[in-house]
C-alpha cells in the first residue's frame, strides 16, 4: 500500500516544476531588476513545498476522478481507480501533503510563494469539482498551473515577471493543454468520460494548437530580439531550440497521439530532452553567463 500511496502522489510529475527555474537566468541578467536575489535555501524550500502541494492536488484529483478513471484504459490502473488505496487514506495523504507543502512555502520567507501555492490549490479544486466538464474553461484552468510555476520562480528570487514571459508561458501552456485534449479524443474518449470532451473536435483542437504554438514562438522570438538582457550578436541563439521543441511536441502529439502527457514526453522523448539541454546551454551563453 505504501508504494501505491507514493504512486498516488505522482512524484514523477514534479518534473513539471522545472518551469520554476525558467525565470531565474533572465532575471539575474536583467540590470533593470537590481533587487533580484537567488538564495539556495529559500529557493529549495519553496520548490519542495510546491512539489508537495502538487502531490496533494493530484491526490484530490484522483479521488474525485476514481469512477471515471475506471473507464479510461490509460488511467484505470491508478491506485484509487483500481481500489488498491481507500478513499479515507487518500484524504489523509492529501491533507498532510498540503499542510506540509504550504508550511515549507511559508518557511521560505516568501509570502508570495504561499499565496501562489494556495491559488494553485484553489484553481485545481475548481477544475476537479466542476470546470473540467466545461470546454475551454478546462484547458485554461489546466494551463494556469504552468503559469503559476513560472510566477513562483519569480517570487522565490523576488523578481517581477515581464509581460513577454507571461505571454510566452501562457501560450505554451495553452498549447500543451489543447494537445492533451486532442490526445483524449484520439484515444476514443468522449463526453461520457469527461464532459468537456463533448465540446471539442479534432479540427478545432488542431487549429487551437497551431495558433498557440505560433503565438508562443513569435513571442519568444520578439522577446529575444527586443530584450536588453542578451549580449549583442547572441540574442537569437536559443530561438532554433524553442522552434524545434514546439514543432517536435506538435509532431509527437499528431503522429503518435502523445500529447496527453507532457510528463511522458519529458521522460521518454530523447529528442525533446536534447532540445531542452540545447536551449539551456544557448540561453546561458547568450545571457553572458559563460
Amino acid at each position: 500500500m505504501l508504494a501505491d500511496l507514493v504512486r498516488l502522489a505522482r512524484p514523477t510529475h514534479w518534473i513539471k516544476n522545472v518551469l520554476v527555474l525558467i525565470p531565474v537566468p533572465f532575471a539575474l541578467a536583467d540590470a533593470t531588476q537590481p533587487g533580484v536575489k537567488l538564495t539556495a535555501g529559500v529557493f529549495l524550500l519553496g520548490l519542495l513545498g510546491f512539489c508537495l502541494t502538487n502531490s496533494a492536488v493530484y491526490t484530490l484529483n484522483d479521488l474525485l476522478d476514481a469512477q471515471s478513471d475506471r473507464l479510461d484504459p490509460r488511467k484505470r490502473n491508478r491506485p484509487l481507480a483500481a481500489g488498491r488505496v481507500s478513499a479515507s487514506a487518500a484524504v489523509v495523504q492529501g491533507v498532510v501533503l498540503a499542510l506540509v507543502g504550504l508550511g515549507l512555502c511559508l518557511a521560505s520567507g516568501r509570502m508570495a510563494a504561499v499565496w501562489l501555492a494556495l491559488l494553485y490549490v484553489a484553481l485545481n479544486a475548481a477544475y476537479s469539482l466542476a470546470a473540467k466538464h466545461v470546454a475551454l474553461l478546462d484547458v485554461f484552468l489546466l494551463s494556469s498551473g504552468f503559469v503559476i510555476r513560472v510566477l513562483l520562480g519569480c517570487a522565490l528570487i523576488t523578481a517581477s515577471p515581464s509581460g513577454w514571459l507571461l505571454l510566452c508561458t501562457s501560450a505554451l501552456a495553452l498549447f500543451v493543454g489543447f494537445a492533451k485534449r486532442r490526445a483524449d479524443l484520439a484515444a476514443g474518449l468522449d463526453g461520457n468520460h469527461r464532459g468537456s470532451l463533448g465540446g471539442y473536435s479534432k479540427a478545432f483542437l488542431d487549429q487551437a494548437i497551431t495558433i498557440c504554438a505560433g503565438v508562443a514562438l513569435a513571442a519568444y522570438a520578439l522577446y529575444s530580439i527586443e530584450a536588453k538582457v542578451f549580449l549583442p550578436q547572441r540574442e537569437m541563439a536559443s530561438i532554433p531550440f524553442v522552434a524545434y521543441g514546439i514543432l517536435n511536441y506538435l509532431r509527437l502529439a499528431d503522429s503518435q497521439d502523445a500529447g496527453g502527457s507532457p510528463v511522458e514526453i519529458a521522460y521518454h522523448s530523447l529528442s525533446s530532452q536534447l532540445c531542452a539541454i540545447g536551449w539551456g546551454v544557448t540561453v546561458t551563453w547568450s545571457l553572458g553567463m559563460w
